[in-house]
């Protein structure tokens, strides 16, 4: 039985603005008391930075995220010398060397919010596909096609579906429409809100997402058949009746952002609603053990996967685990325990809850656990039978084809989701109100910042743009299909390995700051 709806038309976007009165662009534009409100701008601009009341013949602040800035010097309504009055100012945002980090630099957090509102690539220039980290897949670059490959196919009649089943063992054969899904956050670890739009967005995009290891609340029902629910090694939340709910049951293993450690929820988020969900004390902190204390073999753990398969028999069984030096031997472990995802966690994940120590100086980064895998399994015998899913720091719909390219059949992706429900990347998740876009909070006033649909609708829009760029990825390479990226590493080249000639080819060129 295959639960394939593939061909189901596209979700449509639709322009989300930000919750924000005060929105964070490139550049800043500035109109003077010279102004007169002429209404000369507003009628110019054909990216709608000037918006004006007619009404009262008067210009409104400008939409300063939708300015193109100092490119749109060789048009003809640059609104900067076209001002009769000379009363616009135009500078490059100073917040910028304020905002972000090495991982999600200022750039690339303003492109994720502008995919998540429109639905459409950045119309401004922004580099958005790559950061300052200095090594993962910021090091790793497609290969410039060949030109002569390259295929006119329409949109729609490229094929991004993952299948999650390859096992063939009677279990119905999952087929997402996407070659991505939601990483696990918590209840607990989250507003309410924006876990539930998680949820209604992987239903319209026919992808999943996953519970965390916090419970499953009832809100999840509605969606339950594209939520994920999680086995962690606290049993937090666990329940047999809503594992019967699940698709996917998933056993979390490991996390790679903190591997060795387990999860953990500080006293700040665990609230009365939190504390029953966890069957807890409000206001203790929670930690989870490492490992599960009832699995110490191949054997053990054929056990958990055979429990759960007996409670639900329409589930299929995904395994989550850190990656280690030896990622390749637990992978065949886990497909010959009766798994049918094997989920590879690399040490660039977490959210600001995850100790750095541990984030950045344990786990194997998952570029190089990636192709350890595919390949191991290949020479088992058993890659076509297995579905491979890496996660831990794939920011963007680049890092997505990278680790494709690489050898994993697909991703998971969390922080970029949260990016795109306007995340800045402050680093204050473990606190119940440290968050101050509402966003990974427990506190109900700050949790009332989002709304259900609010989150849906940027999500959304957010992986139609990313689908955007795949399209044009595939047409380069003249390929048809995400399937045939699989293991393409020949289309890769890493600047670690190549002569200084040869690497310019792949840097971009420093941009130039501007003030006038």
């Amino acid at each position: 039985m295959t639960q394939d709806t593939n061909k189901q038309p596209l979700p449509q976007t639709r322009e989300t603005r930000s919750r924000f009165r005060n929105t964070i662009g490139k550049y800043t534009l500035k109109r003077s008391s010279a102004c007169v409100s002429c209404g000369l701008c507003a009628a110019l601009c054909p990216y709608g930075v000037h918006p004006r009341y007619e009404k009262f013949s008067r210009s409104m602040r400008p939409v300063e995220h939708k300015c193109i800035g100092f490119e749109c010097r060789q048009n003809d309504f640059y609104c900067i010398e076209r001002c009769p009055h000379k009363a616009l100012t135009l500078r490059l945002n100073p917040v910028l060397e304020t905002l972000g980090d090495y991982r999600w630099p200022a750039e690339m957090l303003i492109a994720h919010w502008e995919m998540a509102e429109t639905g459409n690539l950045p119309q401004v220039s922004l580099e958005y596909s790559l950061g300052f980290s200095g090594g993962g897949f910021d090091k790793i670059r497609f290969r410039t096609p060949d030109r002569t490959v390259y295929r006119r196919i329409d949109d729609e009649d490229l094929d991004f579906s993952l299948d999650l089943n390859k096992r063939n063992d009677g279990r119905p054969r999952r087929r997402l429409s996407l070659p991505c899904y939601s990483g696990g956050m918590s209840y607990g670890s989250m507003a309410l809100t924006a876990l539930t739009g998680r949820a209604r967005a992987a239903q319209r995009l026919n992808t999943l997402t996953c519970t965390g290891e916090g419970g499953y609340p009832k809100e999840f029902e509605p969606y339950a058949n594209f939520v994920i629910t999680q086995v962690a090694t606290g049993l937090f939340g666990v329940r047999e009746e809503t594992m019967q709910l699940a698709p996917v049951i998933e056993f979390k293993y490991a996390q790679g952002a903190k591997p060795g450690l387990g999860g953990h929820l500080l006293g700040d988020k665990v609230t009365p609603e939190v504390a029953a969900m966890r069957e807890t004390v409000v206001g203790n902190s929670l930690f989870s053990p490492f490992p599960f204390h009832s699995v110490y073999s191949v054997e053990d753990h054929k056990k958990h996967v055979d429990w759960a398969k007996e409670v639900n028999p329409r589930a299929l069984i995904s395994v989550k685990v850190s990656t280690p030096t030896d990622v390749d031997m637990v992978a065949v472990g886990s497909y010959y325990a009766g798994a049918h995802i094997v989920h590879i966690d690399g040490s660039y994940g977490g959210t600001g809850a995850a100790p750095d120590i541990a984030k950045k100086n344990i786990a194997m980064p998952i570029e190089y656990a990636i192709p350890k895998v595919h390949h191991f399994l290949k020479d088992e015998g058993i890659r076509e039978k297995v579905c491979l899913i890496a996660s831990g720091g794939i920011r963007n719909a680049m890092d997505v084809a990278k680790a494709i390219a690489l050898g994993a059949d697909g991703v998971v992706i969390g922080t970029a989701e949260l990016v795109a429900l306007e995340c800045v990347r402050c680093g204050n998740c473990e606190s119940g109100r440290g968050c101050a876009r509402g966003i990974a909070t427990t506190d109900h006033e700050l949790g009332r910042m989002i709304s259900e649909a609010y989150a849906e609708q940027r999500i959304v829009n957010m992986y139609m743009a990313f689908r955007k760029q795949w399209c044009e990825l595939l047409r380069q390479y003249g390929l048809s299909s995400i399937h045939e990226l699989v293991g393409r590493s020949d289309l890769l080249v890493h600047l670690d390995y190549l002569e200084e000639q040869e690497r310019a080819l792949y840097v971009p060129a420093p941009r130039r700051q501007m003030v006038i």
